[in-house]
């Protein structure tokens, strides 16, 4: 992911009010961040608890959203819908976003399951465990971080139709 910088970020909101990019808090760390370890920019905001971001990059440029959390946590293991993750190490959470343009002011939502950190490209980055012998490990790696950005470009484009 290509670095961005604050006036980026809030600028990048497909389905936010202008006073909602203005009031929200900067992920913890983001002066230091390591841009390219990352498919996309996930936190939750400290001030609100159930109110959480994203930011990938599209050829268009950078597409935020924001996410509400469930009230609810998920009940059974679930499988994150980005990253795939299947030793579900980490705790998944229900997010909704609202569509951006008329169908958002509607009320229309689409929703995902998502790891609650949203640390999705630290696991993609894991080596997988040895499948066979032979297996290729290294590269089930890279297709697991072209995936995890293919899922994430997805869902932020799905918000848009």
């Amino acid at each position: 992911m290509l670095p961005l910088t604050e006036r980026d970020i809030r600028a990048s909101f497909l389905n936010a009010s202008r006073k909602e990019a203005s009031d929200l808090s900067l992920p913890p760390g983001f002066a230091d961040l390591a841009w390219d370890r990352l498919e996309y920019l996930g936190w939750t905001d400290p001030r609100l608890p159930r109110r959480s971001y994203a930011i990938v990059e599209l050829e268009s440029g950078p597409a935020g959203v924001l996410l509400q959390q469930a009230e609810q946590r998920v009940i059974a293991r679930a499988q994150c819908s980005w990253c795939d993750d299947v030793t579900l190490s980490n705790d998944v959470q229900f997010f909704s976003a609202r569509k951006a343009g008329p169908a958002g002011r509607k009320g229309d939502t689409i929703g995902t399951l998502v790891c609650a950190n949203f640390g999705c490209s630290a696991v993609v980055r894991r080596l997988p465990p040895l499948a066979y012998e032979g297996f290729d490990r290294e590269a089930a790696r890279d297709e697991r971080i072209r995936r995890l950005g293919e899922h994430v470009r997805a869902f932020v484009q799905a918000l848009q139709a």
